[in-house]
């Protein structure tokens, strides 16, 4: 069968590259700090190993270097060092400077340093002629040198992502930050999704010492939980860094527009000076920014026109059946009509200094705006409490 390109293997290798993305800048403004190279270490070997173990590449390294399986050295190299730093970066995380945790990060170096030989020099030994793209695992399972390969990439796999798994298991109840903890959930299933991985290869290969074909298990079930495995480690690396962006931006999104009724109604107010028009590719929090400020800006200039009465009576209609805040915010909106009609009129109310009524809209803009989106109910209080007043009037 010849070898194609798996669309599985396409979303991790996506997620890493994008986890990647987010950590290069921090990576080239503090490349000095162990903890930003370890993260950034770790997401190259993991994108590397899936780079190496697409079938089409593994032909490809087959045809260009003309060794059959090369592939496999490559690979499992890649995922040694990815199993070195991610505990090295666990125990970073974890605890602090000392010199009992430099010494535990230079033995884990030297021990999957002492791995990573073992690997090419077990290949080298062996006698692997037949390429294999798919069940390299099994197929080799008896043979000299590669079995001792094979063992040698899944037993140091298995070791680190159990040792991984427990040291994020115990430490996840310290975690207190929203992000980090999203982190280390992401990175405990994914070092577990490895973990199965391990296990269901073994049993594979074991299956084929005692004569007995589980290939399926190594060949169909072993590879969705790698694949698992680095969809979680990219998202693990992902959401402290993506999250925090998106929920801001989620956050003046809902803003923007939840304004965008009550910047509608002041607009008909002409500011002192011209406004700069920032276009909608402009930044999100920019744009926000000059729309509360055109907000505010309006608001000042209509002060002289705001009828405080008419704000206290609609505050007062209203006020046993909503909230303290949504009462603001309809009489707000009541008063706010009122004001720009009377600034199209030019009829100012009487008072010389801006009413109470200015600073309650003000401090209460986004209930005043959300309001706005209620046209009939704000037009049936203003009509109730026109109504009274006229009444008022005259009695």
């Amino acid at each position: 069968m010849s070898p194609h390109f798996h669309v599985p293997y396409l979303l991790p290798t996506v997620l890493l590259a994008i986890a990647l993305t987010f950590k290069a800048p921090t990576f080239f403004r503090a490349w000095r700090d162990p903890d930003v190279r370890a993260t950034t270490l770790l997401l190259t070997w993991a994108t590397a190993v899936l780079i190496v173990i697409t079938p089409i590449n593994i032909h490809r390294l087959n045809v260009l270097t003309g060794v059959p399986n090369i592939a496999a050295p490559w690979a499992y190299s890649f995922l040694t060092a990815f199993n070195a730093t991610g505990l090295t970066m666990i125990i970073r995380w974890r605890e602090a400077p000392s010199e009992g945790r430099r010494r535990r990060m230079i033995r884990i170096y030297w021990i999957y340093a002492a791995v990573g030989v073992g690997l090419w020099a077990t290949f080298l030994l062996a006698d692997a002629p037949e390429p294999r793209i798919y069940d390299l695992d099994t197929y080799y399972a008896g043979t000299p040198w590669m079995r001792e390969h094979i063992l040698l990439y899944l037993l140091a796999h298995m070791v680190s992502s159990l040792v991984a798994t427990y040291m994020l298991w115990r430490w996840l109840p310290e975690v207190t930050n929203r992000w980090l903890k999203t982190d280390v959930i992401f990175l405990q299933l994914g070092f577990a999704s490895g973990l199965l991985f391990d296990v269901t290869k073994l049993i594979a290969v074991g299956a084929r010492w005692f004569g007995v074909d589980l290939d399926a298990l190594s060949t169909k079930a072993a590879p969705p939980f790698a694949l698992i495995e680095a969809i979680l480690v990219a998202l693990g690396f992902i959401a402290p860094q993506a999250g925090p962006v998106l929920q801001r931006w989620s956050r003046d999104q809902r803003d923007y527009w939840r304004l965008r009724s009550l910047w509608r109604v002041v607009r008909v107010v002409k500011p002192a000076a011209v406004a700069v028009r920032l276009r909608f590719w402009a930044p999100l929090d920019l744009r926000l920014m000059q729309r509360r400020q055109r907000i505010h800006d309006a608001l000042r200039l209509l002060a002289p026109y705001l009828d405080q009465v008419l704000y206290r009576q609609a505050y007062e209609a209203v006020a046993a059946a909503h909230r303290a805040d949504e009462a603001h915010g309809i009489a707000g909106a009541v008063a706010i009509q009122a004001a720009t009609d009377a600034y199209r009129n030019e009829t100012p109310t009487s008072s010389g200094q801006p009413p109470q009524a200015a600073t309650d809209i003000a401090d209460h803009i986004d209930a005043v705006s959300r309001a706005l989106y209620r046209p009939r109910l704000i037009g049936s209080i203003r009509q109730r409490v026109t109504s009274t007043e006229s009444v008022t009037a005259h009695a």
